[in-house]
């Protein structure tokens, strides 16, 4: 009964809004998806391979084992020769040192010429041969370096490490070269360290080009796996062969993840991935749930509950952290379940999903257990009002986890002793944080506004302090409530509308009653203060009660949702009585109609008009003569209809059928409290 007039006009800024939205969830899911390329299995040699089956899904080697590799690689260095350039200038330049320090200084210690003779050559012959640098030749020991390339310009021989001069051996070779000839101890005077430096250089890059040549001639593989082909299967034992298979598999994801251009073409198919799913849910929404498109708190819980799951999948992918097997994913629909409808939860739960297992090398098992876990949730939890059933729904999930993987398991395996036993403790860790959905619940009604069937269920117990202050203060009124709240449940209970929030609703609508108790004729005990005011201070008495009912709301934290039953459960009608009697004592006057107008808004959903019709209908009932079918039925047709008549449910989403059942029920209802009782006889004396 919406009437066209109504529908909401295209607004930019509603528009940005949802596009902030979309670019927002796409953004940080994408943000924190893994781009480096991880081998996330776990395997050991010898052991049952515990995942599903596993296909190549490109061509690479079958890389050699590392003992093998490093025993081949230690074989072939041993024909490594570095490089090192002599520097013939360095011998000239340190003999003509010696020749100037003999002319100043030594000529008077050693005065035979023959002795400078014999240092001049020997310096010669061992620069000649090559001086090597103490740091230089550690490293080739180090190395294991067996001979070296002496080169000088297009020169080059090959000598034996163990033959090149060091510092101590030109020293040695100086001073005992000839000592029939030659005293060692004439020699030792002339400070022949001052003339011994090194002339070997080692060439980096031709040390390094050799070692590359001598490289390549050896074989890093022993095989190729090609795209496609089956490395191993669930339940199969990874032998020595299968073993570095896997090994050469995850050593290629290594190098593939590290280039620049495989990490650009990651980003931009997880950025289309993540904007398809995103944009269909959105798109359902908007065709399915426009309802819950056009508010932006409804958008909100669902799209932060979509971001949330994937962002922690793939930090604990990406940290390599527990199982993803204990990450609670029904609590998704459950949430959603609770606070909107079921066909919404489990489409963000199969999107969440979907999002979720881009993050796993093996994600059809994640699909199937979490598909499977959702509907079980929603099912399991279609109206939460006891703490008991929430723990059920844990149970169930968990149970639901367990029989889906042991199925999967049976499938797979060709023994019972291959099955995957350490999956069913991540099970019932997943069941347990699964309860953590009853404190999130109380979480997310403070933040979003909105209300779940527990607190409901908490605001309809008389016990609380508002009821029992009501039952005291306006006992009328409270009894009024009473009788309300059991004929609008069971109104809507036959149209399919929320039974408990309208139980609620009806017991909180009059609260503002309570602030002029006497002046609400359920309340009066034979005084009728309206007797000494005017029909308009009447009427705007009555009106207030409304008002005072938003206040006394807003001073007890009482949900919005309850509030709007306060301020619909009259519209935007008119205290008939007092208008009606100003019309009647004033039949010239033009009357203002808004002095006896209540504020509104009329009712925008089933409930709050199922409230208004039993509101009216409880209270015209008081006023009737005599209870029987006709009456009763007569009077319910008469208001309903007149308030159909009026437009109070042009705004409301009820059909012709939905309010003709709910006539039918107050009929049953109102008959079944007002009949009437048979007259016990007196005892005769």
């Amino acid at each position: 009964m919406k009437s066209l007039s109504t529908e909401k006009k295209f607004s930019y800024k509603e528009l940005l809004y949802k596009c902030a939205i979309f670019v927002a969830t796409v953004s940080v899911i994408v943000y924190f998806l893994p781009r480096e390329g991880r081998f996330n299995y776990q395997f050991d040699i010898n052991k049952p391979w515990k995942y599903g089956l596993l296909q190549a899904s490109f061509d690479f080697p079958i890389y050699k084992r590392d003992a093998e590799m490093q025993k081949e690689q230690d074989s072939i260095m041993q024909r490594y020769t570095p490089y090192f350039q002599i520097d013939t200038k360095t011998g000239e330049l340190m003999i003509e040192k010696f020749r100037k320090d003999y002319a100043d200084n030594l000529k008077k210690t050693i005065p035979h010429p023959a002795y400078r003779q014999y240092i001049e050559r020997t310096l010669a012959r061992i620069y000649a041969e090559g001086i090597i640098a103490p740091n230089d030749l550690s490293q080739l020991e180090k190395d294991s370096v067996k001979r070296i390339q002496i080169f000088d310009k297009n020169k080059s021989s090959q000598k034996e490490v163990n033959e090149v001069y060091t510092f101590k051996r030109a020293y040695e070779t100086l001073l005992a070269s000839d000592t029939v000839h030659y005293r060692k101890s004439l020699l030792q005077r002339c400070n022949l360290n001052d003339y011994i430096i090194p002339n070997l250089t080692y060439d980096m890059n031709k040390s390094e080009a050799a070692k590359q040549d001598l490289l390549a001639e050896l074989s890093w593989a022993n095989g190729v796996v090609q795209n496609g082909q089956k490395i191993i299967d669930r339940g199969e034992i990874v032998d020595e062969n299968t073993y570095n298979i896997l090994k050469s598999l995850e050593k290629e994801w290594g190098k593939r993840s590290e280039t620049v251009t495989e990490k650009r073409l990651t980003l931009v198919g997880q950025l289309l991935f993540a904007t398809i799913l995103i944009g269909c849910f959105m798109i359902y929404l908007e065709l399915f749930r426009h309802d819950y498109y056009s508010k932006h708190r409804c958008l909100a819980l669902l799209f932060i509950i979509i971001t949330a799951f994937p962002v922690i999948t793939s930090v604990m992918v990406d940290q390599a952290l527990l199982s993803i097997y204990i990450v609670p994913y029904a609590m998704i629909p459950m949430i959603i379940r609770i606070f909107l409808d079921s066909r919404t939860a489990f489409m963000a739960h199969v999107i969440t999903i979907l999002l979720c297992s881009i993050c796993l090398r093996s994600p059809h098992e994640f699909i199937l257990l979490q598909t499977l876990a959702g509907m079980v949730g929603i099912y399991s939890l279609r109206e939460l009002s006891q703490r008991s059933q929430l723990l059920r729904s844990a149970l169930l999930v968990a149970c639901s986890y367990a029989v889906m993987y042991l199925s999967l398991d049976l499938i797979n395996v060709s023994e019972l002793s291959q099955l995957s036993t350490h999956m069913y403790f991540n099970f019932l860790i997943n069941g347990i944080l699964l309860l953590f959905t009853y404190p999130l619940l109380f979480i997310l009604e403070k933040i979003f506004g909105f209300t779940s069937n527990v607190t409901l269920i908490e605001l309809s117990n008389i016990n609380n302090k508002l009821m029992r202050e009501m039952s005291e203060v306006a006992p009328g009124t409270f009894q009024h409530s009473l009788q309300l709240a059991n004929l609008t449940a069971a109104a809507a209970n036959r149209i399919g509308a929320d039974s408990q929030l309208v139980r609620t609703g009806a017991m909180y609508h009059d609260i503002g009653k309570m602030m002029n108790p006497v002046f609400f004729t359920e309340n009066q005990t034979g005084v009728n203060p309206h007797d000494q005011l005017s029909y308009k201070q009447s009427a705007q008495i009555v009106i207030n009660h409304v008002t005072d009912g938003l206040k006394l709301a807003d001073r007890n934290d009482l949900p919005q949702v309850i509030k709007d039953f306060i301020r619909t459960h009259h519209g935007k009608g008119l205290t008939r009585y007092f208008y009606i009697s100003y019309k009647n004592e004033h039949p010239d006057e033009d009357v203002d109609m808004e002095a006896f107008r209540y504020p509104g808004p009329n009712p925008f959903t089933k409930e709050q008009a199922i409230l208004m019709m039993a509101d009216s209908v409880e209270a015209a009932s008081r006023s009737l003569q005599g209870y029987t079918e006709e009456s009763i039925s007569a009077l319910i047709d008469k208001i309903i209809d007149g308030q159909v008549n009026e437009g109070y449910f042009k705004e409301c989403p009820i059909t012709f059928k939905d309010i003709s059942t709910i006539k039918t029920v107050f009929k049953e209802k109102l008959k079944t409290m007002y009949h009437t009782r048979i007259k016990y006889p007196e005892l005769k004396k």
